[in-house]
């Protein structure tokens, strides 16, 4: 198995574990689940609820993918142009971010005669689902998924105004959340993200939550280096968000810094 460690290697690796092959996509919050449900704040430490397959499979079906399984037990959805591609990849552990197991790999190529991708964009198990459904529907209106040609302040404004605050060091580059557990920030693409452009030291968008320093990362997700910045900022602006998300499952690293109000 190839790793790679995407952001600082001062963490050693601990997997997420997960369903080797999920069900069909479907609500993770039914009405009539014996467990309590919460609603809770920040977004991007509310975890996955254990759900991140069912809920971006759901998201995937609502926009008219087609899903098949293949035999490496993944699910493979492409979108109606056929030009777009997710695939719940978990099973198949093809790499590490930041240590944890890739579970979606998201690509896209401009136009149908072309047989390779001309980005990708993978997440870890653990990314709260809304951050990544708001991408995919981003990426669905668009008429094609054209290389990005605007600037990387797109991201830190779409960040910005959730109130997060640029990096000192790296304003240019770099955001956080207040708290400082979750960061978004534009940096060397690593070794295995794949992307058309074959130049080497590109640029690409990476994203990490550290709810406790020196913990495990909650979540990680790297973008190659030619995805648009506003579908980035999409992805970028629902993680930030500071509105309320229903959560049944909290990440234990995590539980000290979310605001939790439970359903009566």
């Amino acid at each position: 198995m190839s790793t790679y460690n995407a952001l600082p290697e001062h963490l050693p690796p601990k997997p997420t574990e997960a369903p080797l092959y999920p069900h069909h996509p479907s609500d993770s919050l039914p009405d009539d689940s014996q467990e309590p449900l919460y609603w809770v704040s920040p977004r991007h430490l509310a975890g996955d609820d254990n759900a991140l397959a069912e809920q971006v499979g759901a998201t995937l079906t609502g926009l008219g993918w087609r899903m098949w399984p293949t035999s490496r037990n993944t699910l493979l959805y492409v979108s109606p142009d056929e030009l777009c591609g997710a695939e719940w990849i978990l099973a198949a552990y093809p790499f590490e971010l930041g240590g944890l197991p890739v579970a979606w790999q998201l690509s896209a190529r401009p136009h149908a005669d072309s047989a390779m991708a001309e980005w990708n964009a993978y997440f870890t198990a653990g990314m709260p689902y809304e951050a990544l459904a708001d991408l995919l529907v981003a990426l669905d209106v668009r008429e094609a998924p054209e290389i990005g040609v605007e600037e990387p302040e797109t991201v830190l404004n779409a960040l910005g105004a959730q109130g997060w605050v640029r990096d000192l060091d790296c304003p240019h580059t770099t955001a956080m959340d207040p708290g400082f557990s979750a960061t978004v920030s534009l940096g060397l693409q690593p070794p295995l993200v794949q992307d058309a452009d074959p130049r080497p030291d590109l640029m690409g968008w990476q994203a990490w939550a550290e709810p406790v320093l020196g913990a495990p990362y909650l979540w990680c997700a790297s973008f190659s280096a030619s995805i648009p910045h506003d579908l980035v900022a999409a992805f970028a602006s629902t993680l930030a968000s500071p509105a309320l998300v229903p959560r049944r499952t909290l990440p234990k690293d995590a539980e000290g810094r979310l605001m939790v109000l439970r359903r009566s």
